[in-house]
C-alpha cells in the first residue's frame, strides 16, 4: 500500500506517533511518504520518504494555496492520506478534492478557546469532518465532536505507549536529594507548566493539605512558570517546582502518588508511565484519561479543587487504598497498546477507508 502520512508544525506527541507509524509501515513493506514542515519531518528512518510541505499553526491563505498544490501532487500515486492534527488534515482533504484517494485524519488536540482561534477551529472541523473518510481523535469526546459534525466514520485513534524506562537510581536517593522525609507523602505531577494541566487545581488542592505531611512536587516548564512560582509562595504551599527532569522514570518510582489535574488530555504519556511505574494515580477525569487508565487510578471531576484534594488525602493517609491503586496500575501497564498495535490499527482504517 502507498501510504501519505501529513502532519502540521510538531515537536511532541505527534511527531513521535507519525514517526513510530512510518516506521512501522515500511518495515512491513509499504511504501510511505511523510510531508509537513521541515522541522517536523523524520530522519534516517529507512524506506521511508519526506516531503517538506509549509504547513503553519494558522491561516496563510497563499501560503496554504501552496501547500494544497503540494499535497495534491504528493497524493496521486497514494492509495491513502493519513493526516495528523487538524490544520494539516484541513489541507489534505482540500488537496484531496475530486482525486479518488481517502483521507483519514487524527485529530490530536481539543478546540482551542479564545475566541478568535476558536471560530477559525470550528470551519476547519467541519471541513474535515465532511470531507474526510474517517476521522479518528485520540479521546472519546474529540471523536463525538467529530461525528456530530457530520463525520461519516469515527472511532478512537490507537496511540502506542512509550517504551518503559527503569529508574536509574535508588527511591531513597530520590527522596533524599527532594528533601522529603520518610513520614512525609511525595505527591509527583509531570506536567509542561500551561494552562491545559489546570496547575491552579493543584496548587488549591495543595492548600487543602497542609495538615499533612506532604511535599507536592512538579517536573516540568512552560509559559506559567513565574505565576505559578509566585502563587506557591506567596500561599506558603507545600509545593516545589523542580522544571525540566530528565529522571522522571526516578520520580516515579519514589512518588506515594502520582497526579494530574489537566483540563484535558489525548492520551496522556505522564500517565501512561506513572502506569508502568506501578504508581497510585489521582487524576481528573479529562479527555481521554478514563481510556487511558483503563480501569486504574482514582478520578476525580476537572477543575475541583476539594475532590482533587480528598483523592490525595484518601490515598496518603490509608497504605491500603495506595496499595490497590498500584497493583491496578501494574495491571492496566499490560493494557497499553504498542507500536505494532498502533500500525495494525492504522492498516485496518486505511483497508476500511478504501473499501468506502
Amino acid at each position: 500500500m502507498r501510504v501519505l502520512l501529513v502532519l502540521g508544525t510538531s515537536a511532541g506527541g505527534v511527531g513521535r506517533h507519525v514517526d513510530g507509524l512510518a516506521h512501522g509501515l515500511a518495515v512491513r513493506g509499504h511504501e510511505v511518504v511523510v510531508a509537513g514542515p521541515a522541522a517536523s519531518l523524520p530522519t534516517e528512518i529507512p524506506g521511508v520518504r519526506t516531503l517538506s510541505v509549509a504547513i503553519s499553526d494558522r491561516p496563510h491563505p497563499l501560503a496554504d494555496a501552496r501547500s494544497v498544490q503540494a499535497l495534491r501532487r504528493a497524493l496521486r500515486p497514494a492509495d491513502v492520506v493519513h493526516a495528523h492534527g487538524l490544520r494539516a488534515a484541513a489541507l489534505a482533504c482540500l488537496a484531496a478534492t475530486r482525486s479518488g484517494v481517502p483521507v483519514v485524519v487524527t485529530l490530536h488536540n481539543a478546540a482551542p478557546t479564545t475566541r478568535a482561534t476558536k471560530a477559525v477551529y470550528a470551519v476547519l472541523e467541519r471541513l474535515v469532518a465532511r470531507r474526510a473518510r474517517v476521522v479518528l481523535g485520540v479521546s472519546r469526546d474529540l471523536v463525538e465532536r467529530a461525528a456530530g459534525l457530520g463525520a461519516r466514520r469515527t472511532g478512537v485513534a490507537v496511540v502506542p505507549a512509550p517504551l518503559p524506562r527503569t529508574p536509574a537510581r535508588p527511591v531513597g536517593e530520590i527522596r533524599s536529594e527532594l528533601g522529603v522525609a520518610e513520614s512525609t507523602a511525595l505527591v509527583v505531577c509531570v506536567a509542561r507548566l500551561a494552562p491545559q494541566k489546570g496547575l491552579g487545581t493543584l496548587l488549591g488542592a495543595a492548600a487543602l493539605l497542609r495538615d499533612l505531611p506532604v511535599l507536592v512536587v512538579v517536573a516540568g516548564d512552560g509559559p506559567l512558570e513565574q505565576a505559578l512560582r509566585e502563587r506557591v509562595a506567596r500561599d506558603a504551599l507545600p509545593v516545589r517546582l523542580l522544571g525540566r527532569r530528565d529522571d522522571v522514570p526516578d520520580l516515579l518510582a519514589a512518588a506515594d502518588v502520582v497526579v494530574s489535574s489537566s483540563r484535558w488530555e489525548g492520551q496522556p504519556i505522564g500517565l501512561q508511565e506513572a502506569l508502568q511505574a506501578g504508581a497510585a494515580i489521582v487524576a481528573t477525569d479529562a479527555g481521554g484519561t478514563r481510556d487511558t487508565l483503563h480501569g486504574a487510578g482514582r478520578l476525580v471531576p476537572v477543575g475541583d479543587v476539594r475532590a482533587l484534594a480528598a483523592g490525595i488525602r484518601a490515598v496518603v493517609t490509608d497504605p491500603a487504598a495506595r496499595a490497590a491503586l498500584e497493583a491496578r496500575s501494574r495491571d492496566a501497564a499490560a493494557d497499553l497498546p504498542s507500536g505494532e498495535d498502533a500500525v495494525d490499527a492504522a492498516l485496518s482504517v486505511y483497508r476500511d477507508a478504501r473499501r468506502h
